[in-house]
């Protein structure tokens, strides 16, 4: 009986060492597997905010589905806070002559690629010129049209604590 106990608990044991890497999370998992796609991605990302850097509101926009939500959680007054913007202002915003270079610098980026969909979850940091303004995570969602990977959904974390700098 210990036998069969034995043999049986070897052969579970080879089974689950067989199967774990199945159903083990793996955040690399697009990355290792379409780094083509997986550069395509980014480069929307990128121009998103190299476009904020040159304060060209046209190449921002062209990242972007008309459909998109935005949306930011902080905390305010100490309480957490979730507010979402619009397409149309953030727009403006660029666009609108300023006297210091919105710097998003982004580094780290975890995307995952399923059909015609991706998340990227990115750390960053803001500077307003070289001067630090606020830090957070940037999450965004991205669906493959027809013309390519534009934006469908963005939220990001900002705080002025906790930070690092790339």
């Amino acid at each position: 009986m210990k036998r069969v106990i034995t043999a049986l608990c070897c052969v579970l044991l080879s089974a689950s060492w067989l199967y774990a890497d199945r159903y083990t999370p793996r955040n690399d998992f697009a990355n290792s597997e379409n780094p083509d796609e997986v550069k395509e991605v980014l480069k929307v990302v990128n121009q998103l905010f190299d476009g904020m850097r040159n304060g060209d509101s046209a190449m921002v926009s062209a990242v972007f589905d008309r459909s998109v939500r935005m949306a930011s959680i902080e905390i305010r007054n100490g309480v957490p806070s979730f507010r979402e913007g619009s397409l149309e202002r953030f727009l403006n915003a660029v666009g609108t002559p300023h006297d210091k270079v919105w710097d998003e610098r982004i580094w780290d980026p975890v995307v995952k690629i399923d059909d015609n969909m991706s998340t990227v979850w990115v750390n960053y940091a803001f500077y307003l010129d070289d001067q630090f303004s606020h830090c957070g995570v940037n999450a965004f969602q991205l669906f493959k049209s027809v013309s390519g990977w534009k934006i469908i959904n963005i939220t990001d974390t900002r705080r002025k604590d906790r930070c690092e700098e790339p």
